[in-house]
């Protein structure tokens, strides 16, 4: 079985990451991989800090760097390891295994993805600004590059039993549909199609297409076409339906497409207070 990839900073979001996964682990029986990354440090050069203050301070000072160097990479492994303990004993799941990697977020999973079928992330991380909202700095670059689906974990779980499918006829929001009606992820969930759109067309015909092959699948799914601006429906569908997961695509043919550069995706994962499962 392949793992799920969780990806933690030991942010205050860290636990509902945990938790997501959880809940992903136990729905597909699958293993876990936590995920924790050691970013690469630049130490100053010595010649930009100490000017004309002549050779011995210079070196003396290149010395001092290395061990403040040296220092700061010690404590950095010390409280991954820390953060990836924390994750385990959180978890509590059989076949968890921890990965600490140096460098960036976005090649780590680039090296491991390929034998993954889900990534965990959560929403925020430990430099996002939440007092005015911003999201987490490696998102976007994570739901850019990430060629498996990808579970943004909410600041807190809650238990998922109504999902609701951002639906636009792209081929990531069919990929969205064929996932839900082929595999054990969302299976036996309340399932709500929403496009946003004109009546009639092929719009409509691929929302009924698709409603046709999720309830093929034993499922309990209501789909609607509805008039207005995919930002603000999307959102108040699923404040009034009482969504618990927003299943959506990350690119599309429509509005909808311009997700992660800035329209519907970042507005959606920052303002809707539910998990969000993404496809490309």
């Amino acid at each position: 079985m392949t793992p799920i990839l969780v990806c933690t900073d030991g942010s205050r979001y860290a636990p509902s990451v945990y938790q997501h996964a959880r809940w992903a682990a136990e729905r597909l029986g699958a293993p876990v991989e936590v995920v924790h990354i050691i970013e690469r440090r630049t130490t100053p050069d010595a010649r930009d800090l100490s000017g004309s203050i002549g050779f011995d301070a210079n070196a003396e000072l290149l010395e001092e760097l290395t061990r403040l160097d040296e220092a700061q990479a010690r404590v950095a492994r010390l409280r991954g390891e820390a953060i990836l303990n924390d994750a385990r004993e959180k978890l509590d799941w059989p076949g968890v295994t921890l990965t600490q990697r140096h460098g960036s977020l976005v090649e780590a999973l680039a090296q491991a993805e390929a034998g993954a079928s889900l990534v965990v992330i959560g929403k925020r991380g430990e430099h996002a600004d939440f007092s005015k909202g911003h999201l987490g700095s490696n998102l976007e670059r994570v739901i850019r590059s990430a060629t498996i689906p990808v579970l943004v974990a909410a600041r807190e779980f809650r238990p998922l039993g109504r999902c609701l499918i951002a639906f636009d006829g792209g081929p990531s929001a069919l990929k969205a549909v064929e996932h839900a009606a082929r595999q054990p992820l969302l299976r036996g969930l309340e399932c709500h199609l929403v496009a946003v759109g004109s009546p009639g067309g092929e719009l409509a015909r691929s929302l009924e297409i698709a409603a046709t092959a999720l309830r093929g699948a034993g499922g309990e799914v209501t789909a609607d076409l509805l008039p207005g601006d995919a930002d603000e429906v999307i959102a108040a569908e699923v404040a009034g339906r009482g969504i618990d997961l927003l299943v959506m695509g990350a690119y599309g043919h429509s509005r909808v497409r311009r997700f992660i550069l800035g329209s519907t995706t970042t507005h959606l994962i920052r303002t809707c207070q539910v998990p969000v499962l993404i496809f490309r």
